[in-house]
């Protein structure tokens, strides 16, 4: 009878030092241990560990390089349609709100079918096709012989683009060493280089082939810069698809195959990156047995099948409970996952409301001191995007300040943002817009990047691909949303703006009360 007892103690010593053990990293985690199962909780802190050991090295490096190509993707096609905006409706005299329409449903889908498929059948597929879709699909638009097919088209990659922000956040986010997580939010200066190359780019090609604003009709003979913008980036799409899949031979995520009993692999693929930065790993699979043992059942019994088939049945049948559940474990976490969504949903509507239509604001405030020329409008689009590019890079210094943190960088710079989109108003030359303008691009790159870093930080491993396919889809759904607010006012006013600045001013109080900081913690 004795033994009991001392046998209950002994496991718990066991325990405690596994605790320490694992946290040799010197990071503390974001969660509290009752927030998630205590199996995957142990064995995420051992991988935490086994990362932090390999340190940033070539591996990361080159993620970094790889991943950034989603970053880049996801703000340049979204920005494409300002960019051909006019030139498509007057070849085809029509109404360009169903191109932002078809865009709008692209990135929902995408947003749903990628973040939840990363979860499924993992990392490694959604993240070396996304962009191959993108590629595919921008070089058929660019052939379009009518407007219906360039919408569709455009909703094709744009399911393509959906996916960069669920899957490539999670890759970047589950091999990054703890010390080095504030990258996650540096990667938004290819978010700034996305837009900055789709400016210049464009700025040539449809300036010159473009038809003169003077004129009553617009033949396809004398309008082929947009397609060839479109057949210059889709062809660009082509060579970061093949530098991702050729190229660079993506692991998948060890905390992914944890997360789906495959301890073996996930130890497997610790010692390739490991061996790939000239390195060795003491991970072992004892380790996590280990873990499994103390924070297990009493028999050790298996988590949940390994197989794709088994995935995918108990994907469908449990989506609520065994993905998105977690999601909400407990008061503090569900609020901290709600006001996500709130804020993406906010920004989802705001940002495309605004953004989608920049150029052709641009036009109408130039067009009101006799500032006409295509010429003009592109090469503002050139200062905005080339201003956006040190917020980027602001955004991953501010992070890491122990007073602004994650939370305090998101919600002043978002704040920002509203506040120069609605100061914009009250220009009455077009160089004063512009200056206005300027300052939008800044604030908005450091939000973005603060954004893009927080919210996969905030979720578990385990969820975090459906976490991030949440937040995405509420971003995509409001999204929506603009398309039908453009048709029901006048995008020659000034509503719009107004509608979106007051957003960005109220999304950034919002982020002031997220109940997490993540800033030096380790992500699970």
């Amino acid at each position: 009878m004795s033994s009991t007892p001392h046998h209950s103690s002994t496991l718990d010593d066991k325990k405690d030092d596994l605790r320490v053990d694992v946290l040799r990293a010197g990071t503390q985690d974001i969660y509290s241990g009752e927030s998630l199962d205590p199996v995957y909780h142990a064995k995420a802190k051992i991988l935490n560990d086994a990362i932090q050991e390999i340190g940033m090295g070539k591996y990361q490096r080159w993620l970094f390089f790889i991943v950034g190509f989603g970053w880049f993707s996801d703000n340049l096609w979204p920005t494409t349609l300002g960019l051909i905006y006019t030139s498509v409706t007057r070849e085809f005299n029509v109404l360009g709100e169903w191109m932002l329409l078809g865009q709008s449903l692209g990135l929902l889908v995408g947003a749903i079918f990628w973040g939840v498929g990363c979860d499924v059948w993992g990392r490694r597929w959604s993240f070396n096709l996304t962009l191959l879709i993108t590629g595919v699909f921008a070089l058929a638009a660019g052939a379009s012989p009518n407007y219906y097919t360039l919408c569709v088209c455009m909703t094709f990659w744009s399911i393509g683009v959906g996916g960069n922000l669920p899957v490539d956040s999670a890759v970047f986010l589950e091999y990054i060493p703890a010390s080095h997580q504030y990258l996650l939010t540096v990667l938004s200066i290819w978010w700034a280089i996305g837009q900055l190359t789709g400016a210049l780019v464009a700025w040539p090609l449809i300036s010159n082939f473009s038809c003169p604003t003077t004129s009553a009709t617009c033949p396809s003979s004398l309008n082929k810069g947009w397609r060839y913008f479109l057949f210059t980036m889709g062809g660009v799409m082509m060579v970061m698809w093949i530098l991702r899949f050729f190229v660079f031979n993506l692991q998948e995520s060890p905390k992914f195959l944890m997360s789906r009993g495959r301890d073996e692999e996930a130890v497997a693929v610790v010692h390739k990156v490991a061996a790939f930065n000239g390195k060795t790993s003491n991970l072992t699979i004892e380790d996590l047995k280990e873990a499994e043992r103390l924070f297990g059942s009493p028999r050790g019994e298996a988590v949940m099948a390994t197989s794709a088939g088994a995935a995918v049945a108990r994907k469908i049948k449990t989506l609520d409970r065994s993905h998105v559940k977690p999601l909400f474990a407990t008061r503090k976490l569900a609020y901290s996952t709600c006001l996500l969504i709130v804020l993406w949903a906010l920004i989802g509507l705001a940002f495309p409301l605004y953004n989608a239509f920049v150029t052709y604001y641009l036009e109408t405030r130039g067009s009101a001191v006799g500032q006409t020329s295509v010429y003009t409008t592109y090469r503002n689009e050139v200062i905005l995007s080339v201003i956006g590019v040190p917020g980027a890079l602001m955004a991953g210094y501010l992070v890491e300040l122990p007073i602004l943190g994650r939370r305090g960088t998101l919600a002043i710079f978002t704040v920002l943002t509203g506040v120069f989109i609605l100061a914009s108003t009250t220009a009455r030359t077009s160089n004063t817009y512009l200056a206005w303008n300027c300052g939008y691009s800044y604030t908005s790159n450091v939000m973005y990047g603060v954004l893009y870093a927080l919210s996969p930080e905030l979720f578990p491993t385990k969820t975090r691909g459906t976490g991030n396919a949440i937040v995405a889809t509420a971003n995509r759904v409001f999204g929506l949303m603009a398309p039908i607010i453009a048709m029901e006012t006048s995008i020659t006013t000034s509503i719009p703006i107004w509608v979106a600045g007051g957003i960005f001013v109220a999304a950034g109080f919002i982020a002031l009360l997220l109940p997490f900081e993540p800033r030096g913690k380790a992500s699970l």
